[in-house]
C-alpha cells in the first residue's frame, strides 16, 4: 500500500549547530525531496521536512539516521529541548488521501531497520506510549535495549496528523510566569484542544513558550495568538519550526507552506530530470521550471496568492507530463500541494472567484489532473 501512498517525514536530529552536519544529514535523505531544512543553535535541534512515497522516504530516512548517528554524540549534547537520542524524533505524516494507518506501517517498516541495521533502540510512540512519557524516562523500548546506543542514544518513530510547532517570546515574563502559562495552555492541564506547551529559558534569560499544535482543526495559530491576547501576554518574536499547512497560515508563516513547498519541490525536480534529457526545449523548460520552483516556495500567505499557487501546482502536472518527467511521485505531491492550497480559500475567496475555483476545482477532479 505505502508503495503508492504520499507521506511526509520531519524528523529530528539532536544537532542544531554545526551546519556542515546538519548539510550532511539532509544531503542524505535525497531519495527523497527534502522540502526544508530548520536548525535552532539554542535547543540545538535540526527539524527536516522530507516528502515522497514509501519505499523513498525510508530509504532516505535511514539514509539520514544513519549519518546522525556518525555525527552526533549525544553525552556531550548541550541544548535546551529534551531528547532521547541523535536521530530523536521521526513522525510519519499522511499527505493527500494517505491514512494515519498507512503512516503506522511505514513507521513500523522504518522502525525496524532502524534497529537492525543500526542497532539503535526503537520506541514507538502514539498509540502505544506518550512522546512526553519516553523523554520523562517512563517509556518503554518496543525494538532493542534494555541499554540506549553510547552515542546515539534511542530513536522515537511514531505516526502522527499534521501539526505546527510554533514558538514566540515572551518578552515581559519571567521563567516562572511563562512555566505557568506554558501549563495553562496545555490540553493535559485542561487548556486548549490539541495543544502541547512548554517555557525554555534561552541564553539571555529569555523566555521562550515553544508549543505544538496537533489538532490543527480545534486550535490553529491564530487561535492561540487570539488566546494569549485575551490573557493580556506580551507577544515578541514568533517562529515556526518546519512547515505549516496553508489552511491555517498566519503571517509569520509566509514563504515556509507545506504545500507551497510540495509544488516547488516536483517543479525543481522537473527542472532537473530536464536537464539531464538535454537538448534546447528542454533546456529552455527546465529553467523556466527552476524559476516557478523558486516562486512557489516562497508563495505567501494572501488568499488570492493562494489560490494562485494551487492554479500553478495543478498546471504543472501535464506541463511535466508533455515533457516526459512526470511519475507516480510527482503527481501525487503536485495533487496534494493544488489540494492543501485549494483547501486554505475561504468562502469569500470562493465567490470572489468563483470561475477561477471552479476551473481548479474540474482539474483536481480529473483523474488525468487536466
Amino acid at each position: 500500500m505505502e508503495s503508492e501512498s504520499l507521506f511526509e517525514s520531519v524528523p529530528n536530529f539532536s544537532e542544531g549547530r554545526d551546519v556542515d552536519a546538519i548539510a550532511a544529514i539532509a544531503g542524505a535523505a535525497r531519495g527523497a525531496h527534502v522540502i526544508d531544512v530548520h536548525a535552532d543553535p539554542d535547543h540545538n535541534r535540526a527539524v527536516i521536512s522530507l516528502a515522497g512515497l514509501g519505499p523513498n522516504l525510508i530509504e532516505a530516512l535511514i539514509a539520514s539516521v544513519t549519518v546522525a548517528i556518525e555525527r552526533i554524540d549525544v553525552r556531550r549534547h548541550e541544548g535546551v529541548h529534551p531528547r532521547v537520542g541523535a536521530a530523536d524524533v521521526i513522525p510519519i505524516v499522511p499527505l493527500g488521501p494517505t491514512t494515519i494507518e498507512m503512516c503506522r506501517e511505514v513507521g513500523n517498516a522504518l522502525g525496524e531497520r532502524i534497529w537492525n541495521e543500526l542497532r539503535v533502540p526503537v520506541y514507538f510512540y502514539g498509540e502505544r506510549q506518550r512522546l512526553a512519557d519516553i523523554r520523562a524516562g517512563r517509556g518503554h523500548l518496543d525494538l532493542g535495549g534494555p541499554t540506549l546506543h553510547p552515542t546515539a542514544g534511542a530513536v522515537c518513530v511514531g505516526a502522527r496528523p499534521k501539526l505546527v510547532a510554533f514558538n514566540v517570546l515572551l518578552p515581559e515574563m519571567d521563567m516562572n510566569a511563562a512555566r505557568a502559562l506554558a501549563r495553562a495552555l496545555r490540553e493535559s492541564e485542561g487548556g486548549m484542544r490539541g495543544l502541547q506547551a512548554l517555557a525554555f529559558e534561552l541564553p539571555g534569560g529569555r523566555a521562550q513558550l515553544s508549543m505544538n499544535l496537533f489538532r490543527l482543526d480545534e486550535t490553529s495559530p491564530a487561535a492561540v495568538l487570539g488566546q494569549l491576547h485575551r490573557r493580556g501576554v506580551t507577544v515578541g518574536a514568533q517562529e515556526l519550526v518546519g512547515l505549516c499547512p496553508a489552511a491555517v497560515a498566519i503571517p509569520v508563516t509566509a514563504g515556509r507552506l507545506l504545500e507551497a513547498r510540495l509544488a516547488a519541490s516536483a517543479a525543481q525536480t522537473g527542472a532537473d530530470r530536464c536537464s539531464e534529457r538535454g537538448g534546447e526545449e528542454h533546456a529552455a523548460l527546465a529553467n523556466r521550471l527552476e524559476q516557478e520552483a523558486e516562486s512557489l516556495a516562497n508563495v505567501g500567505v494572501d488568499q488570492e496568492e493562494l489560490l494562485g499557487a494551487a492554479e500553478r501546482a495543478a498546471a504543472l502536472v501535464p506541463v511535466l507530463r508533455v515533457a516526459g518527467v512526470l511519475d507516480r511521485e510527482l503527481r501525487a505531491m503536485l495533487a496534494a500541494a493544488a489540494g492543501g492550497l485549494r483547501e486554505a480559500l475561504t468562502p469569500e475567496t470562493g465567490s470572489a472567484f468563483a470561475a477561477r475555483i471552479a476551473a481548479l476545482d474540474r482539474r483536481l477532479s480529473s483523474p488525468r489532473g487536466e
